[in-house]
């Protein structure tokens, strides 16, 4: 519709054509409202019924609500109304009527289950703020490019079907592929290093991973959107500064551009953008933190992993972002690399929000012999992985970088209670359409 102007930019005096959805109809005897939704808000829609064409009238008493329209009339200031003006039609022009009968309130009157929201996210987004969370979410990803590009990183895709996987291990989804077994891919990882031995050295992505995890929480899923980073002649510590960075530059943008969509969630006056440096913990120092809370049953040692109730428990301790460094080598991944002076310790690092992990990163092996030799020791094959590590052996500079989840950070940004609030269609044990 090429005339049509959005209820925001509607001004008195106008001689306007809107178009929208019918959030409801008000009857009140003589007068009736109409009150039609497009992305930019409400106006309000003013039926006189004595001194209106009778047809005219009974359009707009009796379509339905969510009913596609398009009304034609004349803006007039009208203080009473919700935006201080109302359209006084000359047509209104029903586009698409809808089922008196919806499997959600889109006006959010009536609450409805995560699942019966999921199954009708199209009906799901028409609310408020459903919509605020997706318009936020685009600014992270806006954001988050922008930051990339202020560290100089160029933007990449990389396959998302593989040969083998990332990691290895069952967290696999396999397929067809021409009669040959392939995997959705779990991570860029291995890609994105061989970018760093390439003419781009400093890259970032972002895109769907896959894992076959059988985890069924609030916090998982099995499409995500992973953000990553992966910079030549970087160390741990120079790839956890461009981590901050761009976690920053999403509160950031956020707080600069989506003020009306915080409105919607009630997060105008909690929202705030990370001030100073995050924290950075050694692993031990976080155990012996976790251990003193007193949260646990038993008492953590070198070389467990940190058990969802001892980040949580960590979380309260420290308060804000932070990261969690020099992780024992064994529990991290075969491409990290060891610190030089200590080959129990690696430079593997996480950031966190305190309720839960947003990041896992590290300095990368770069050393062809000590690289094949990590395969062995975590009980993969290299020879499966040669199309990687062949390339270590022409010239593969120093590198490091990280992964953050897409939803995590816009979960724990928005304080959502289920991270599939933060995904339009989710992909989990269960769901598997719309």
């Amino acid at each position: 519709m090429q005339n049509r102007t959005h209820t925001a930019d509607a001004e008195p005096g106008d001689s306007v054509t809107v178009a929208g959805w019918v959030h409801e109809v008000r009857d009140l005897g003589g007068i009736a409202f109409l009150i039609l939704r497009d992305k930019s808000g409400k106006i309000q829609v003013k039926l006189e019924k004595d001194e209106m064409d009778e047809e005219l009238v009974e359009t707009g008493l009796d379509v339905s609500r969510e009913s596609v329209v398009s009304v034609t009339g004349e803006v007039k200031e009208e203080p009473r109304a919700p935006t201080d003006v109302e359209i006084v039609p000359e047509s209104i022009d029903v586009l698409a009527e809808a089922d008196t009968q919806l499997p959600l309130d889109p006006s959010g009157k009536v609450d409805a289950e995560l699942s019966t929201r999921l199954d009708n996210r199209t009906l799901d987004l028409r609310k408020d703020e459903v919509k605020a969370i997706f318009e936020i979410r685009g600014e992270i990803l806006r954001s988050v490019r922008d930051a990339f590009r202020d560290l100089g990183a160029s933007e990449i895709n990389t396959p998302k079907i593989v040969a083998t996987g990332t990691e290895g291990g069952t967290e696999l989804f396999p397929i067809t592929y021409f009669g040959k077994e392939a995997f959705m891919n779990q991570s860029p990882q291995l890609f994105k290093q061989l970018m760093v031995g390439s003419g781009l050295e400093r890259v970032f992505e972002v895109g769907p991973i896959f894992r076959a995890e059988e985890h069924n929480t609030p916090r998982h899923l099995n499409e995500a959107t992973s953000i990553d980073f992966e910079s030549a002649f970087f160390d741990h510590t120079e790839a956890m500064d461009a981590c901050e960075h761009v976690v920053k530059a999403a509160y950031e943008g956020v707080a600069e551009n989506c003020q009306e969509e915080l409105e919607a969630l009630g997060l105008e006056d909690e929202f705030e953008v990370p001030d100073g440096e995050f924290p950075r913990l050694t692993y031990e120092e976080a155990i012996e933190r976790i251990n003193a809370t007193g949260e646990l049953d038993e008492q953590l040692v070198w070389g467990d992993d940190l058990p969802t109730e001892g980040e949580r428990a960590l979380g309260d301790d420290v308060g804000q972002h932070y990261f969690i460094t020099d992780w024992p080598s064994e529990i991290k991944p075969f491409y990290i690399k060891d610190h030089d002076d200590d080959d129990q310790l690696s430079t593997g690092f996480d950031m966190m929000h305190p309720r839960m992990e947003l990041v896992s990163g590290g300095q990368r092996e770069h050393r062809y012999d000590r690289l094949v030799d990590g395969f062995e020791q975590q009980g993969l094959d290299p020879d499966a992985f040669e199309y990687y590590t062949k390339m270590f052996k022409y010239g593969m500079p120093p590198h490091a970088g990280w992964g953050l989840g897409g939803e995590r950070l816009v979960m724990t940004m928005l304080g959502l209670d289920n991270i599939r609030e933060a995904v339009l269609f989710p992909r989990d044990r269960q769901r598997l359409s719309p």
